[in-house]
């Protein structure tokens, strides 16, 4: 059994500012969820049923809160944001989608997690190639809400994303098996695959309330970099003590070959046998129980863990500062405890 590796002696607690930015939108949640729902229908039976278990198993709406969050520091009093909002879900449901299938591709590299978040995986259920296929549905059916919205400059914001997510993604599946690359080009990787689709969530709420640019700036800001502290806790997660938490199995990265942060650091700073046994590891993902304690032990051995939740809360700070431009509210003060609870998820 793989050893848990606690990123502190001492544990942090924060509240659940997630729910409460939930509750602070209640209403207009409810409206996005009916959205997404009807975008849903189809003449062909399976697609409503597998987009409702995508959907349905993708988490807490954090991305479509940021629109709707922007929209409401920036006055917004139109219908505008449930679309974008809704579309924003679809789009990152769509994404996920595409990297599974670019996975897929990549010397056949198979996804073994039969559960997610405590719901077995559309995988497990019907298969790749229908899961692909309604990836590509929901993307379709996002760009149409987006349409529908009928704002072009939010329409060119989310079509933009769409095309930076998939250069993130290509550029992850060209270093999945490289242990050599460094922390900057890996730092491009999730800030063109996860931060991207933040940023252009919180812009796009900015946007459709025709804020002035400099409000504009600070909240593609925040979603920046609250999206790049989001995936480098993420990446430590998944060798850290929160997982069973999270629904999420201790090193399914390392057996899918992932080079994230965490392995990034431990292969630089490791002696020649370290870095042997790193290239080794993720040039032939495996799910050795024995390679993955002892990646665990170069990593303990390197701080790698601890300095990528440290690097995750620089981030952090950086989004909780792109927010000093708005005056003091429930909707910004959440905002930056959302931050916290984000960082806090690695203890």
């Amino acid at each position: 059994m793989a050893e848990i590796i606690n990123f502190s002696e001492t544990t942090r607690s924060t509240d659940d500012a997630l729910s409460a930015l939930q509750t602070l939108f209640a209403e207009d949640l409810q409206q996005v969820e009916t959205q997404i729902s009807k975008h849903m229908q189809s003449a062909a039976d399976l697609i409503p049923a597998i987009s409702d278990h995508l959907i349905g198993a993708g988490g807490k709406r954090l991305r479509p809160l940021l629109t709707l969050s922007a929209a409401q520091l920036c006055g917004y009093d139109g219908r505008g944001h449930i679309t974008m909002a809704a579309a924003v879900e679809y789009m990152h449901t769509a994404a996920v989608e595409y990297m599974h299938t670019a996975t897929l591709l990549h010397d056949d590299v198979v996804d073994d997690s039969d559960m997610r978040r405590g719901k077995p995986t559309a995988r497990n259920l019907w298969g790749n190639q229908a899961r692909g296929l309604v990836g590509d549905f929901l993307l379709g059916q996002a760009f149409r809400m987006m349409v529908a919205a009928g704002s072009l400059p939010a329409l060119d914001i989310l079509s933009a994303a769409a095309a930076i997510i998939a250069e993130g993604e290509v550029m992850q599946l060209a270093a999945m098996n490289n242990a050599q690359i460094s922390e900057d080009k890996y730092l491009q990787i999730i800030d063109a695959k996860t931060a991207a689709l933040f940023a252009a969530a919180a812009e796009v709420g900015s946007v459709i309330a025709d804020a002035d640019k400099s409000r504009q700036d600070a909240l593609t800001a925040y979603g920046r970099n609250l999206g790049i502290a989001f995936q480098l806790v993420d990446d430590a997660l998944d060798y850290g003590s929160a997982n069973q938490v999270l629904g999420k199995n201790i090193g399914e990265d390392f057996r899918e070959g992932k080079v994230t942060l965490p392995v990034i650091l431990a292969y630089h700073r490791g002696d020649n046998q370290a870095r042997a046994f790193w290239e080794q590891t993720v040039a032939t993902p495996s799910d050795d129980e024995d390679a993955l304690n002892q990646a665990l032990v170069y990593m303990k051995e390197t701080n790698s863990l601890a300095d990528t939740v440290e690097r995750a809360r620089h981030y952090g700070d950086r989004a909780k500062d792109a927010l000093g431009l708005f005056e003091a509210s429930p909707t910004r003060d959440t905002l930056i405890r959302v931050v916290d609870f984000c960082l806090a998820r690695a203890y």
